[in-house]
Parts: structure tokens; sequence; C-alpha cells
């Protein structure tokens, strides 16, 4: 792993022994982090059926804990006979655990691009009438002379 011991500890201590996110104590840089604030990414959470670290049914808590992200942003994979370290890498997690993460990824890429579409239409100005319609000023002749 690419952390130092002490990010390590300090995240085993916090995550896993004083349970500090779900308790609504866990802070960054000195702001409290709330995950009910997250409101526009996909959220996935995949489990293996071995895992011997991170127990079955234990990452429905992040979607508990994310409760504003809309349903059409979740989803949640469970992976018969993997265990911890094969949901993260090995030949299941390239032919049924990677496909999920990239179909995932797409549909909530067409979700995303879909509201921004919308969001775009929203705030353009409606024209009513054709342009033959409009009461343009027209300068005479006279009036240029």
């Amino acid at each position: 792993m690419d952390m130092t011991a002490e990010f390590y500890l300090q995240t085993i201590d916090m995550v896993f022994i004083r349970h500090s996110l779900p308790r609504g104590e866990m802070t960054h840089r000195d702001r409290r982090v709330d995950p009910a604030a997250i409101r526009r990414v996909g959220l996935m959470t995949i489990e293996g059926e071995k895992d011997d670290i991170t127990g079955v049914g234990q990452t429905a808590a992040a979607h508990e804990l994310c409760a504003n992200i809309p349903a059409a942003l979740r989803a949640s994979h469970f992976q018969k006979d993997a265990g911890h370290y094969g949901i993260f890498n090995g030949s299941r997690f390239r032919a049924e655990i990677a496909p999920r993460i990239c179909a995932f990824h797409a549909r909530v890429d067409r979700l995303n691009a879909r509201a921004q579409a919308q969001a775009a239409r929203a705030r353009r100005p409606r024209r009513s009438g054709s342009l033959a319609q409009k009461n343009w000023p027209i300068e005479s002749k006279k009036a240029a002379a």
C-alpha cells in the first residue's frame, strides 16, 4: 500500500474502532464529514461472499450514510465465492466484477449527461413567436439621412 503507517493506523482507529463516520464525529480540516451531503455521484458497493476482512452486509452502511444519492445512481454487487482480495483483482475480478463497474460508470455518465443537458435547457431564455413576428426597430431612410 502507498500510505504511511501513521495514516493507516489513524484510518483503522477512526473507521473501524471508533466508528467516527456513522456517529457524525469524523472531521477533515476541522469540518465535520457529512455523507448525506453527497448527492450527484454514483455509489457502487461490492462485497465478497468469503471476505474475511469486511463482513457481508457491511457496505450497506455506505448506502445508508449517503442517503441523498438518488436510487438511479446506486448499485450493489455481491460476488459469490470471492474473498476480500478477490473482489479487487484476479480472474474473477476481470471476468465478473470489472465489467459491472464499467457498466455502472457508463450508466452514471449517461444519467449525469442527461441531467446536465436538462439543466442547460432550463437556463436558456425561451423564445416566443417566430422571428417574422418580432417588432424589430427599422430605421427609415429619412432618419438616417
